[in-house]
């Protein structure tokens, strides 16, 4: 991990609230700096879901920085990485591709859904290996965001 020294992997056993309040912090902060096409409101709209998926992901996986604190997060489920989301300031360095390998290494992972109107997730995506296989014009809560499905071999 180029550049993340004293960074941690660690898959979470019990997801406690104060652990779900953090993840949450993270995915908003991730959220505000990468899916510029959402409004303010729709970022507070959005939030209300997160607990709830972050508390029924079958697989919750953070990365720790060097003082035990969350920076980064990933879930994953039926060979499908559900969510991954990493702080502005720990973006760029190697996190991402770790826990994308983590994910594939021990949960399988060959698929993914991605926002269209974020570009680099989706170039981070196939530097990772993925293909669009399909797109849809709307989101799964039914909001006009396409979304690209993608996966691996």
């Amino acid at each position: 991990m180029n550049g993340n020294k004293g960074m941690r992997i660690v898959e979470i056993k019990e997801k406690t609230p104060i652990l779900i309040q953090k993840l949450l912090n993270i995915w908003e902060e991730s959220v505000k700096a990468t899916h510029l096409f959402l409004s303010d409101y729709e970022i507070k709209n959005i939030k209300q879901y997160v607990p709830h998926a972050l508390s029924e992901i079958l697989h919750l996986v953070i990365a720790e920085d060097e003082n035990g604190c969350p920076v980064a997060f990933m879930g994953a489920e039926n060979e499908t990485l559900e969510m991954l989301f990493i702080t502005p300031e720990e973006r760029g360095k190697g996190l991402g591709k770790t826990l994308i390998r983590y994910g594939i290494r021990n949960y399988n992972i060959r698929k993914l859904a991605v926002n269209e109107q974020n570009p680099q997730a989706r170039e981070f995506y196939e530097h990772m290996g993925f293909q669009v296989y399909k797109r849809t014009d709307y989101d799964e809560q039914g909001n006009a965001y396409p979304i690209l499905y993608m996966s691996c071999e």
